[in-house]
């Protein structure tokens, strides 16, 4: 089981979760009631909706993680899961994004976050 089958399964058993196709079309999403939260691209690529204000406040820490590529302007986060710490910080910059969406939803009918950074970010592998 790679690390993002993995992770995927067990986000997929948090009732604030449910699954379903990435909105981007490409690989599976994990959605709140305010938005989609999780896409998984590939066995190692997964964006993450943490919000404009969440990465703001969180920017230096995800800044120096190698885990982490940011896009500016983006609400979205692109973790690359190389080992099992990356799957643990997913799952708990997960929990901080669904925070973030509880704090500060969508307007009913607008997509939140834009899209996501699939196709916007190059991850090269670890040195």
């Amino acid at each position: 089981m790679t690390l993002a089958q993995r992770a995927m399964e067990q986000l997929q058993a948090w009732p604030d979760l449910s699954s379903g196709q990435a909105s981007c079309g490409a690989g599976r999403a994990l959605r709140s009631v305010h938005s989609e939260i999780v896409h998984f691209h590939s066995e190692r690529d997964v964006d993450l909706h943490l919000t404009v204000q969440a990465i703001g406040r969180f920017h230096d820490d995800l800044q120096g993680s190698t885990a982490i590529r940011l896009v500016p302007g983006s609400g979205w986060v692109t973790v690359h899961l190389d080992c099992d710490t990356d799957v643990d910080l997913l799952m708990s910059l997960v929990s901080a994004a669904l925070k973030a969406h509880q704090n500060h939803p969508s307007p009913a009918g607008h997509p939140a976050g834009g899209e996501c950074n699939f196709r916007r970010v190059t991850v090269l592998p670890r040195g």
